[in-house]
């Protein structure tokens, strides 16, 4: 048995713990492990090709990020901030929550992708959180504003993971149903859905008491 190929595993270990650009380790591992192998260099990279491109979709979403990087540039963070400073009455508490209950509705209508860390959270969702505790409270310290930032992504990642199961399409009902079935208990994927509801409801108050939590003890440092 021909044991050098597994020499890619070597070079993706080595590589990344030296802390090297991770696609060229990824790159240089899958070239020498198809050489190794045997391969043709011309159809290594033929495969490489192939897989890049038949995976595209999967790249689209980078597209992305220029985008917001341009935008923050131009002040959009600022932008959002001072959008928040002149609402009367915001806080980060009922600013977060009414965000929570808004990415639980639209991932159970099957809409996940209005929200995300990327293009949500870091250029609007934790400025103005960030914006909304310092009105309420005054100047932060920067261990509570890692706090407030950090809330902003679990408020998107709960609105997210809690409400998309209420959507019968979505991948994840899919698979559980799949489960199920194979254990010989027949479920449609509505009746999966149905079920979330619950679930997600809980989800809501228990997040939702943890913002309003996080909320109080801001206004107590501050104090």
């Amino acid at each position: 048995m021909n044991y050098w190929p597994l020499a890619g595993i070597a070079i993706v270990v080595a590589g990344f713990a030296l802390r090297f650009n991770p696609l060229l380790v990824v790159v240089t591992a899958a070239l020498v492990t198809g050489v190794l192998a045997g391969l043709d260099l011309v159809a290594v990279i033929e495969a490489l090709g192939k897989a890049f491109n038949d995976n595209r979709y999967i790249s689209v979403t980078w597209i992305i990020l220029p985008v917001i990087g341009l935008l923050e540039r131009y002040g959009l963070q600022q932008r959002a901030r001072a959008v928040i400073e002149g609402i009367r009455g915001a806080t980060m508490g009922k600013l977060l929550t009414i965000y929570l209950l808004f990415r639980q509705i639209t991932a159970a209508l099957g809409l996940t992708s209005l929200g995300g860390h990327p293009q949500t959270v870091r250029p609007l969702v934790a400025p103005m959180a960030e914006a909304a505790a310092e009105k309420s409270h005054g100047e932060l310290a920067d261990e509570d504003r890692e706090k407030v930032k950090a809330m902003s992504a679990a408020t998107d990642n709960i609105g997210l993971f809690f409400g998309e199961d209420i959507f019968f399409a979505i991948a994840s009902i899919l698979l559980i149903q799949g489960v199920f079935e194979s254990y010989g208990y027949p479920l449609t994927p509505l009746q999966l859905s149905v079920w979330a509801i619950p679930t997600a409801i809980c989800a809501f108050i228990i997040h939702g008491w943890r913002i309003r939590s996080l909320d109080r003890r801001l206004g107590r440092a501050g104090a």
